[in-house]
């Protein structure tokens, strides 16, 4: 498997309702060296978190011990910006398995789902209840369910269904990338194209 299944993700969240949050922000050019997707958690949202001496800046929510979980809650248009997948590699790196928002770059979120984040697109109006109950109860608990394709707070039982590519649903499901699912369906390729005309 190229990363792991993703079915159901009982968590808390951790807020950041920053509007237009770009992938230079989320991790900085100049940490774009390596090629393999590990390491990169170290520098997830780098200049935000850390001063020029290195020391964490204990104003920024990664640095708070109030809040905690597999769930980062982003504010509209989160991913913005180049096309670095990077960005999704320090995400799934640093231990958030899905990101919350009222609207993704594109590139972005199909970055994420390449490689095993759930980003789960939601009303404003249910964007900003989920901020809301964080804030009055840091460890309110987020159900995703990606099979059903809904999310919800579990203390309040609202939920809000939310839209995924049927492909890239599968493939989560099943912890695939795209080379595990060609390969998953190897023998059907085979066939299909043993029977081909020459």
């Amino acid at each position: 498997m190229a990363y792991d299944r993703f079915n159901l993700l009982n968590s808390s969240a951790v807020p950041l309702p920053i509007e237009n949050i770009d992938t230079d922000q989320i991790i900085p050019a100049r940490f774009l060296k390596a090629t393999e997707r590990i390491g990169f958690g170290n520098n997830l949202f780098r200049d935000w978190r850390f001063d020029s001496k290195n020391k964490p800046k204990k104003n920024f929510v990664l640095n708070n011990n109030t809040y905690s979980g597999k769930i980062l809650v982003g504010g509209k248009n989160f991913g913005s910006g180049s096309s670095r997948e990077h960005a999704a590699w320090a995400i799934y790196d640093y231990g958030f398995r899905c990101v919350v928002s009222s609207f993704f770059a594109d590139i972005f979120r199909n970055n994420c789902l390449n490689i095993g984040v759930l980003p789960v697109q939601v009303s404003p109006k249910f964007l900003e209840i989920i901020f809301n109950e964080i804030y009055k109860k840091p460890k309110t608990k987020i159900k995703v369910d990606l099979r059903k394709q809904v999310i919800g707070i579990i203390d309040r039982q609202v939920f809000e269904s939310f839209e995924i590519n049927e492909y890239k649903k599968e493939n989560m499901l099943n912890g695939y990338d795209d080379i595990d699912y060609l390969m998953n369906i190897k023998s059907s390729i085979e066939k299909f194209a043993k029977n081909r005309p020459l």
